[in-house]
């Protein structure tokens, strides 16, 4: 009876974990976070120092504002899609202008995001979280942080090719 109990619950764990893990849209999800969180990263090492003040036009952010941002944003998203307070330590936008502190913060939010997005299964993917003024299924929250980060990692990319650099995702 015990060895006919375990064997079905080793089954059911399996099963389970198997679900989690084969989901498409929480692969994609998870993809997707890694290519773009990549692409940030690198962006970021391969500015210059000096470019970090960079600016296109005076009326938008510098190239280390951008940084800081997405750092911002991350922590920000990420947070609200695991339900609790962001552990960002500043506003590293308004805040932090030397390069090394902006890698850093925004791989530390990279991290914190990724460890969230490692968290999900199919069914956590679907619970209703508050996202600002709304419900949204958690998976939604990671999508838009994606969507988010693509949309500034665009940003970037035009402050890069003005400063004659090549972009990560045109390198590969």
């Amino acid at each position: 009876m015990m060895r006919a109990a375990m064997a079905m619950t080793t089954v059911l764990l399996t099963a389970g974990l198997a679900a989690a893990q084969d989901n498409p849209m929480v692969a994609a999800l998870k993809a997707q976070q890694a290519l773009f969180a990549g692409n940030l990263v690198k962006s970021a090492a391969l500015v210059s120092e000096a470019d970090y003040a960079f600016k296109p036009t005076p009326e938008v952010r510098s190239f280390g504002e951008l940084v800081g941002h997405v750092a911002n944003a991350n922590y920000m998203i990420c947070s609200m899609a695991l339900g609790e307070k962001s552990p960002a330590t500043a506003d590293f936008e308004k805040t932090v202008t030397a390069k090394a502190e902006l890698e850093k913060a925004l791989a530390g939010a990279i991290a914190y995001c990724d460890s969230a997005i490692s968290k999900l299964t199919a069914t956590s993917a679907m619970e209703e979280v508050k996202f600002f003024s709304g419900q949204t299924p958690r998976l939604g929250v990671f999508a838009f942080n994606n969507a988010h980060n693509m949309e500034h990692y665009g940003n970037m990319v035009t402050y890069m090719r003005m400063k004659k650099l090549v972009p990560p995702s045109s390198q590969r």
